[in-house]
């Protein structure tokens, strides 16, 4: 759930806030709230624990009542929910949170976990000591010198860039920045950086990064060749509507797009049932790339 904050609650502090979302949160998604898991998520006492239920309340009058029963908080028919609003895909990027061990048990609002698995990721490799460097770059608009293991030489270069973002293509994590060596705006592996050396003030412009700047939305379609009926489902699964959907991204987060759902693979060489989806305004794509491409030269 994501948090909307409307009057009164807004007047309250974000520490109440917070237990405010999360009484909701265990009321909408598991039905019902203890005092208990209060005290443990927050590290309040009981009295601090029960005042925020009661000051809940009042502000959401006749939404919970005390099941002596179960001894927890359920909601009402007059639940409903204030300061945030349900959100299925926060709900269940907790669960992939908690999988990936990218957070504790402990930071996330979920309660009982329902039982799931999550398919294994290969885990790219990620320094800390590499990082740090690279974002205060970026921050300070700096250029850094960096050893790096590229795919095209067998031995790892020395070379300047000046990165201006990080970029995540569903896989690995890049630096987006100026090249020094190649004269253009490129992308870099995080994981490939070797080493990195000296600092010096960029005179780049991360403006002048067409690809970066540049913003195209791809739209998406079922493969021709599906059925009527598959290509229905595939218009379900992904929210299409009259049998389009549009994605909008920077443009040179599309290469990384089409290589993760498998759309620069030529239709001829996958059965439609497999690559499901296609681009439906591919010439517009190619030509802003080639408008984009054509200008740094």
């Amino acid at each position: 759930m994501s948090e909307q904050v409307p009057p009164p609650f807004s007047s309250k502090t974000w520490s109440q806030r917070q237990r405010y979302a999360f009484i909701e949160n265990r009321l909408y998604w598991e039905g019902e709230l203890t005092r208990s898991a209060l005290m443990e998520r927050f590290g309040i006492s009981g009295p601090q624990a029960s005042d925020d239920v009661a000051r809940y309340l009042e502000l959401a009058p006749q939404s919970i009542e005390y099941d002596r029963v179960r001894k927890a908080y359920i909601p009402t028919r007059h639940f409903q929910p204030r300061v945030t609003f349900p959100d299925a895909r926060q709900y269940l990027t907790q669960l992939l949170l908690l999988a990936d061990d990218a957070i504790a048990s402990g930071d996330s609002w979920l309660g009982d976990v329902p039982i799931h698995a999550v398919m294994p990721r290969v885990r790219r490799r990620l320094d800390t000591e590499t990082l740090r460097p690279v974002v205060s770059a970026i921050r300070h608009r700096r250029a850094i010198e960096i050893r790096y293991q590229s795919m095209s030489t067998p031995d790892p270069v020395l070379r300047w860039i000046a990165p201006h973002a990080l970029v995540y293509d569903g896989a690995r994590w890049h630096i987006r920045g100026w090249c020094f060596n190649k004269s253009r705006f490129t992308d870099f592996v995080l994981a490939r950086i070797l080493q990195i050396g000296d600092s010096r003030v960029s005179p780049m412009d991360p403006s002048l990064d067409r690809e970066w700047e540049e913003f195209f939305t791809i739209e998406l379609s079922p493969h021709p060749d599906l059925s009527e009926w598959q290509r229905q489902a595939i218009e379900m699964d992904y929210g299409m509507a009259d049998g389009v959907i549009g994605i909008r991204m920077r443009l040179c987060m599309t290469w990384y797009f089409e290589r993760h759902y498998g759309l620069d693979i030529p239709v001829e060489c996958l059965p439609a049932a497999r690559r499901q989806i296609v681009i439906r305004n591919r010439a517009e794509l190619d030509a802003l790339r080639l408008s984009c491409a054509t200008s740094d030269d």
